[in-house]
This record gives C-alpha cells, structure tokens and sequence, in this order.
C-alpha cells in the first residue's frame, strides 16, 4: 500500500494534500494515550489544479453535501499504527473521488409494456373485481 491518492489515472500531488494527525480512540494497548495514530487527510477539491475542470466539476457536484468550503476530509483511525491509518485514509480518498468523478450514467430508454403482460394484468383485474364482487351482498344473492 501506499499513501498515494491516485483519481481516474491521476496522482494528485502531495503538496495539494493536508495531514493532520490526532490520539485514536481505537486499539492500541499502553501505547493508545501516547501515539497520534488517527490520520486525517484534507484535499482542497474547490482551489485543485491536478484535476481537470470537468472531473473536478463532476466530483465538486457529487460531493457536495460531505465538502466544507469546498474541502474534503477523510479520517481512518481503524489500526494501531499510523503509517497504516494513512495508507487507510489515502485508499478512502482516492475511493471516494474515482467514484465521484465517474461519468454520469445514460439516461433510460422509455418503453412500453409488451401485449403479453398488458393483458397478464388486465386478466388478473378481473380476477381480482370477480372476487371482490362475490364477496358483497351475500343475502342478495351477489349482484343487484
């Protein structure tokens, strides 16, 4: 593994990375109150030049609920080590943005119903009002 966030062919460079380390809650033993194991990585997509304006675009779109002043951030604070929670952090990021970046898909193609399953349903109406109009009226004798 490694620590570099790769998009769609892509590696961003480290400079337009921002680390930012913290004491995990998770595992860790004795160690766990002296070790700044979680790993934080900021990316600034809005101010990004390693992307090209329509990638960005699309990523700024689709992530735009999860972005903070055009921001985004992604935490991993899963192993002991932080090397690992890096790698962690550097495989969550370039996740999120290939998703984020994928084309959009096409639209759908209307069509009809075909006559077999036109008349599957019409079939099963009448089955349906047939046996609703037994049900009524059972004095009367069924229909009025």
């Amino acid at each position: 593994m490694t620590t570099e966030v790769t998009v769609r062919g892509i590696t961003i460079p480290p400079d337009e990375l921002s680390w930012r380390f913290s004491r995990s809650s998770g595992p860790g033993g004795q160690s766990v109150n002296t070790t700044d194991s979680q790993a934080e990585l900021s990316f600034d997509l809005a101010g990004t030049v390693a992307l090209p304006p329509v990638l960005r675009d699309r990523a700024l779109g689709a992530l735009s609920g999860r972005l903070s002043r055009g921001v985004l951030t992604v935490a991993a604070s899963e192993y002991k080590s932080q090397l690992r929670n890096r790698e962690a952090a550097a495989a969550r990021l370039s996740a999120l943005l290939t998703q984020a970046t994928a084309p959009p898909r096409p639209p759908r193609r209307p069509t009809r119903p075909t006559r077999a399953s036109v008349a599957r349903r019409l079939a099963d109406k009448q089955r349906r009002a047939r046996l609703k109009r037994l049900r009524g009226n059972r004095a009367g004798g069924g229909e009025d």
